[in-house]
């Protein structure tokens, strides 16, 4: 997410969170959790002087790329309540600070060349479930056929 400072030079930070977190709100707005960080507060900061912000989000997978260029309204305290219910996850333990609600003014689906694809862990677990399931049957296979060979050697007298 990029903002811009008093000097008006850009600044970008990773915003991030568990799959899910960014928030569909309706067909021209997004919102998303600023979960407790480095205490830097510089795109906040940013924010409060230049409410423009420019988002880019990346789908490794799928080599697809998303620009979004829009205006950030910053939930804080009491204000933020009921936003924070909407695009809280109970199974995520991050501490929300504040949510930032982005109303798109535009956006655009980038080109996906040089796009290398990436997967997360759960990905590659379900990628690789069948074969180490096809592995593990395999090895239990193996172990009952080495028993059956030494029980029919050891029946017939080999050690």
């Amino acid at each position: 997410m990029a903002t811009i400072g008093s000097t008006g030079w850009p600044y970008v930070q990773h915003r991030g969170g568990p799959k899910g977190f960014l928030k569909v709100v309706d067909e021209r707005t997004i919102a998303f959790a600023d979960f407790r960080g480095n205490k830097q507060y510089i795109s906040t900061g940013n924010l409060m002087t230049d409410n423009r912000v420019a988002i880019i989000i990346v789908d490794y997978p799928r080599q697809l790329r998303l620009k979004i260029l829009g205006r950030v309204e910053v939930f804080e305290g009491e204000q933020a309540k009921g936003w924070i219910e909407q695009v809280r996850d109970p199974g995520y333990k991050a501490v929300t600070e504040r949510v930032y609600v982005i109303r798109i003014e535009a956006f655009d689906w980038n080109c996906q060349q040089h796009i290398i694809p990436r997967y997360t862990e759960e990905e590659i677990r379900e990628a690789v479930a069948p074969a180490e399931n096809r592995m593990r049957e395999l090895e239990q296979e193996n172990d009952e056929l080495r028993k059956e060979l030494s029980r029919a050697a050891k029946k017939n007298g080999n050690p």
